[in-house]
């Protein structure tokens, strides 16, 4: 879908940048043209600052997404999830960040559940960042309390870990 994007906006770098900096962040947009989070709107000149850009492009960028009938219907329906990785020390959980060594590859959120449930931890939140739309991909994973001793040593141990943040 990414490549879809980037050769619907490759006649315009500054668009395909705004709607980069929209999926990165979960912006959608409503029918009457309008960028929105979780159906609230957000100023073109607000999404303009953040990407280095002019209102026009952000306005134009909205106006070519709802006459593409695919890009369309996915911006008509984007929400936004909240990421509790910013929070965690505040709600008693604990950030595992997993860096892949290939996240092309499958089974690395299946390996890591694994061992989390095999320690029988409660999985509150995981996320996955693209790796169409990242530089350096990651698996999240926010679970309730902390890691029992032997957990992390798993977790480096697998072979789709490269490296872990805890």
């Amino acid at each position: 879908m990414w490549a879809e994007i980037m050769e619907e906006f490759s006649d315009s770098p500054s668009q395909a940048r705004i709607i980069k900096f929209m999926l990165e962040n979960g912006f959608g947009v409503n029918e009457s043209g309008k960028v929105v989070c979780n159906g609230i709107p957000i100023p073109a000149t607000q999404i303009a600052a953040a990407t280095s850009s002019d209102r026009r492009v952000v306005d134009a960028t909205v106006h070519r997404i709802l006459e593409h009938s695919t890009l369309g219907q996915i911006f008509l329906s984007m929400q936004a999830t909240p990421d509790l990785s910013k929070v965690a020390g505040c709600l008693g959980l604990t950030v595992i960040t997993v860096i892949p060594v290939d996240a092309s590859r499958k089974g690395i959120v299946g390996a890591a559940v694994k061992v989390l449930t095999d320690h029988d931890l409660t999985i509150r939140q995981i996320f996955v960042t693209d790796p169409y739309f990242v530089e350096a991909p990651r698996l999240v994973i926010i679970i309730e309390g902390t890691l029992p001793p032997g957990t992390i040593e798993e977790l480096r141990a697998l072979p789709e870990t490269k490296h872990l943040i805890i």
